[in-house]
């Protein structure tokens, strides 16, 4: 089960974006599309008469292992644990216990 998801702030833990933080656009196949992170060229072909093509600067999904949410309450890049909240299941900070959203 994924512990990030759509909204989320997050930060990276490892590759070229280390360290920087950004909201999480959209969650795929454990794998995440982080605002401004893991940017990459693509080189793309005009589909209809009048488009323009180029190359154009675009993010790329990471995978889900690579990044850790980011608590509202403590501010750090912390674990996720979940606990049952009547009838519910709701996400906790593993190092302050803030519940979060």
């Amino acid at each position: 089960m994924l512990k990030v998801k759509k909204g989320d702030t997050v930060k990276v833990l490892s590759g070229n974006d280390k360290g920087k933080t950004g909201e999480v656009l959209e969650v795929v196949a454990g794998k995440v599309l982080v605002k401004g992170i893991n940017i990459k060229t693509k080189h793309v072909k005009p589909r209809r008469q009048g488009e323009e093509g180029g190359i154009v600067k675009t993010e790329f999904p990471i995978h889900a292992s690579k990044v850790s949410v980011v608590c509202p309450k403590c501010g750090k890049a912390v674990r996720i644990g979940f606990e049952i909240d009547k009838d519910s299941k709701v996400r906790v900070c593993k190092s302050c216990g803030a519940k979060i959203k």
